[in-house]
């Protein structure tokens, strides 16, 4: 194990402090990617690393520090859209992808192509998190399901749909 996990892992804040500086851009990129949105990407950044504190005692090193941070980021951006779902019970239409916009992501013109992250912005909560965690950062469907506590199926069904409005979107 790292000596810098393994001091951290005794209290020692300035190990921690490094172990931050050596992932947040990782993380929040990843954070950014699971909910398209800057500002909750931040919140959610730092919701790992207080989470990353609080069971650091319980990393065993059996992986890297950086894949046991990872899987501890997903798990809490996943665990936000599951707890934000339950308080409001949003329902989402994913034939209507255009009600998920902002008006600055739309193209001005059919001839005008929208960037991948954004375009990846603007997809529905559930087909955005099975299109990152599956083509992006490479899990398989049935991790994919286990972490959402669905069906297999569900999430072909979710990467699919994500795929086919990337192309509709990036066609533009």
């Amino acid at each position: 194990m790292d000596l810098t996990v393994r001091r951290a892992q005794q209290g020692d804040t300035a190990a921690f402090e490094q172990l931050y500086r050596d992932n947040v851009g990782r993380i929040y990129a990843l954070c950014l990617r699971l909910c398209g949105d800057g500002g909750r990407a931040e919140e959610l950044t730092q919701d790992v690393f207080v989470r990353a504190w609080e069971k650091l005692g319980g990393f065993q090193g059996r992986s890297a520090f950086s894949t046991w941070l990872h899987r501890l980021a997903v798990n809490v951006v996943l665990g936000d859209r599951r707890s934000e779902s339950v308080r409001v019970h949003r329902v989402f239409a994913t034939d209507e992808p255009e009600k998920y916009e902002t008006p600055s992501t739309r193209a001005s013109d059919p001839g005008t192509a929208m960037d991948l992250e954004r375009a990846i912005a603007t997809l529905p909560p559930g087909a955005r998190a099975v299109f990152v965690l599956h083509d992006v950062e490479g899990y398989k469907h049935e991790e994919i399901a286990e972490m959402h506590g669905s069906a297999v199926g569900t999430s072909k069904a979710q990467l699919h749909r994500a795929r086919r409005l990337l192309r509709e979107a990036l066609g533009r």
